[in-house]
């Protein structure tokens, strides 16, 4: 066990420099195809960002659908959700909580991410996540992204376009955040597994974290960049893609059973804890991200048993 656990730690410190590296590049190619194409970086971190940091998750449940896995899918999909708010954001808060101003919170987004959970959480009422479900939730967000896209066109240009570097850039960072992310999840679940950690668990905590740290990295970066919009809009984009898109197509390769809806009201709780973190003073802001790390900590503290 102790010669499985040293041969993860260089996978895993090589995925944090891909992650890190590849957030930054992503962050700069972003902000550019923002000013290109006259859109919002708050909806460019809704969208393309979001969607290229939600690829982990999106590839790591159709291969565990594939290969008969369905709890670690649904354990990612809600650990993910969990994290991007109680993790990525509240590390935002901390960091910089001047990046959550309202002006770059987007209500917009939020309200599309807060129904997004509540028609994620009806569906679970019925036990399954099936063909019928799946196809639901893929054209629920379909309709959901027209709308916003319409809505996204910017009044005033906020970042520089740099030409073709904007798609070297994104394209770049985006392959680096994937394949860091990946030997992360790799290396983690391995050690996981040969402690004999339940697939669900593995994949609320630590491949959730796994999967969340593209969001982390390039919420964080971006924040410290005073991107604040790519910042707030990557991570409700992020949970818009994971409860909507991700499990919708997870859904549609393998039906997946609800085990217990107390996870389910557990995630729905921590989506609904984003509103404080628009509050007008930052001093509220920092605390509620404080408040929401301690929360994670005691989330992932009673899913391992030291609670």
């Amino acid at each position: 066990m102790p010669s499985q656990v040293a041969a993860s730690l260089p996978e895993f410190f090589v995925g944090i420099l891909l992650l890190v590296k590849g957030a930054d590049f992503f962050v700069g190619g972003g902000s550019g195809l923002a000013a290109r194409y006259r859109v919002s970086p708050a909806l460019i971190g809704f969208t393309v960002i979001a969607l290229g940091t939600s690829l982990p998750e999106l590839l790591v449940n159709l291969q565990a659908a594939a290969a008969g896995e369905p709890d670690l899918a649904l354990g990612n999909v809600l650990g993910s959700t969990v994290a991007n708010i109680a993790l990525v954001l509240a590390v935002v808060a901390v960091v910089n909580p001047g990046a959550l101003r309202e002006e770059g919170a987007q209500a917009g987004q939020v309200a599309v991410m807060l129904a997004a959970a509540a028609f994620f959480s009806l569906l679970a009422l019925r036990g399954v996540f099936d063909l019928p479900a799946g196809i639901a939730m893929l054209g629920v967000f379909a309709l959901a992204m027209a709308v916003l896209w319409r809505q996204g066109v910017a009044t005033e240009e906020t970042f520089e376009s740099q030409g073709i570097r904007d798609y070297l850039l994104t394209g770049g960072g985006l392959i680096a955040v994937i394949l860091g992310s990946r030997l992360l999840v790799e290396s983690a679940t391995r050690v996981a597994v040969a402690f004999g950690i339940s697939p669900f668990v593995i994949g609320v905590s630590l491949v959730a974290v796994g999967t969340s740290l593209p969001e982390l990295a390039t919420s964080l970066v971006a924040a410290v960049r005073g991107a604040g919009g790519i910042s707030v809009g990557n991570v409700v984009g992020s949970n818009t893609f994971n409860l909507l898109f991700v499990m919708g197509c997870a859904a549609i390769v393998l039906p997946i059973t609800v085990g217990s809806y107390t996870d389910v009201l557990v995630m729905l709780g921590f989506v609904a804890a984003i509103l404080p973190f628009f509050s007008s003073r930052a001093r509220v802001r920092r605390g509620w991200g404080l408040a929401m790390l301690l929360a994670y900590a005691g989330y992932i503290g009673l899913l391992f048993g030291l609670i």
